[in-house]
């Protein structure tokens, strides 16, 4: 560590890992010690560690070419460009074999935020198109978004998103992010709103009232923002569940009236399952769960996925080329790992199993007194301590005891653990945490 000080940052590392000696649902530190990991490389560890399927991968002639060609020469992954002659075959496997129902295309790039940035502003394109109608650029569009002035660049378009939510840390997801004030200290800014999330009291049944009436005063104040702000909401971007800041949930048919307004308001309407996504909740994508009437307007994704991106329908494509793009579009080499993870979530049945554990380290979790508001979907769970001093001690005392957890929004301990978590792992988590608290 004093040695990896000197070049880079360390003060948020928790420990070194090895990741050779790591095996399935645990990690093993530079010192032999091994941790059972239900952090999991913050939620983007989907199969486990030195999972067969992703060994085996490397053996294949396809999955060498693609990562020797990405070191080697350039212009052979520039996906926009020059995409190889099985990237096809890629998407196929990869992503649009689980696409959200109703989405025909999808834009792959390298990480989460990118993923929110491109489809923020494919938002924006798509409403000043539709502003534009059939006429062309003006010379005046043209020459003054050159210098960053309306109208070629119009400073009366926003994205909408909600207190506590983590979007990235790129400019426009950072903007629509409102985790911790640490992440956007000292940043600039785009003038765009946001609206409250509903803050839910647990257990839901004992609060069935309180909580009807915080979502329904989100939904309104969502719907006065875009009729009554100066700025036209370009669309309102949405976590399944609020991750980074503090694993907060709203009913289905919250989301399902969001939708709603947003179509009302012709606003697109992106959800951001860049944690939720790939199975931890116990559908492949974490919205299913809602039951919309139509699909959203696009899902971003990241993490878990290995590879990162978002879905979209074929309707909002941009018509120009290079409106959407960057130099490597993606890379082939996580798409054959995202593939590859498909095919061992649905060999392996492991949404059921996720379904099936998650049900049963809930009921146990909430027989746990020294734990408050406990709630989740599927393995994709969270409790609440008293203080975050309290939070913060049971996480280390945890780790010293051979567990590797993680905390997220004021005083939350959130649970990551891997799709092939079982039940006796999360017999492991109880009698550990039994014995840290």
């Amino acid at each position: 560590m004093q040695q990896l000080d000197k070049y880079q940052d360390t003060r948020s590392i928790f420990f070194v890992a090895d990741f050779a000696k790591s095996k399935g649902n645990y990690i093993t530190d530079v010192d032999g010690n091994t941790l059972l990991d239900v952090f999991a490389q913050i939620a983007s560890i989907p199969i486990g560690y030195n999972n067969p399927a992703f060994l085996n991968l490397a053996n294949e002639p396809a999955f060498q070419t693609a990562l020797a060609n990405r070191q080697v020469h350039f212009v052979a992954t520039a996906l926009g460009v020059n995409p190889n002659k099985d990237w096809v075959e890629s998407v196929e496997k990869a992503f649009m074999r689980v696409a959200p129902k109703g989405m025909d295309n999808v834009f792959t790039v390298m990480c989460g935020s990118c993923a929110n940035e491109n489809a923020f502003k494919t938002a924006f394109m798509y409403k000043a198109a539709k502003r534009r109608g059939e006429r062309d650029y003006t010379v005046q569009e043209l020459k003054s978004c050159m210098s960053n002035q309306a109208p070629g660049s119009p400073d009366d378009m926003a994205i909408l998103s909600f207190s506590k939510a983590f979007h990235g840390r790129l400019f426009g997801s950072l903007t629509a992010t409102a985790s911790k004030a640490i992440h956007k200290l000292d940043i600039p800014a785009f003038s765009w709103p946001k609206a409250m999330f509903p803050e839910l009291k647990y257990p839901l049944h004992e609060h069935e009232a309180h909580n009807r009436q915080v979502e329904q005063q989100s939904l309104k104040q969502v719907e006065e923002i875009i009729q009554n702000r100066g700025k036209s909401i370009a669309a309102v971007v949405v976590e399944p569940i609020q991750s980074e800041g503090g694993d907060n949930h709203a009913s289905p048919e919250y989301f399902r009236e969001l939708q709603a307004i947003c179509q009302r308001n012709d606003v697109l309407f992106i959800v951001d399952e860049v944690q939720t996504g790939v199975g931890a909740t116990g559908t492949f994508w974490a919205h299913e769960a809602w039951n919309l009437p139509s699909p959203p307007d696009m899902v971003t994704f990241s993490k878990k996925f290995q590879a990162a991106g978002f879905f979209l329908s074929s309707r909002l494509r941009p018509a120009q080329p290079y409106r959407l793009y960057n130099t490597w579009m993606g890379d082939p080499v996580r798409a054959m790992q995202a593939a590859a993870i498909v095919n061992e979530i649905y060999d392996k049945n492991l949404l059921d199993n996720v379904k099936r554990v998650g049900a049963y380290l809930q009921d146990n979790l909430s027989q746990v007194n020294q734990i408050q508001s406990v709630r989740g979907q599927g393995t994709f769970i969270a409790f609440d301590l008293d203080t975050a001093e309290k939070r913060d001690k049971f996480l280390g005392d945890m780790r010293q005891l051979g567990i590797n957890m993680g905390g997220c929004g004021d005083k939350t301990v959130r649970l990551r653990p891997m799709l092939t978590f079982q039940k006796h792992h999360a017999d492991i988590l109880l009698e550990t945490m039994e014995k840290a608290l």
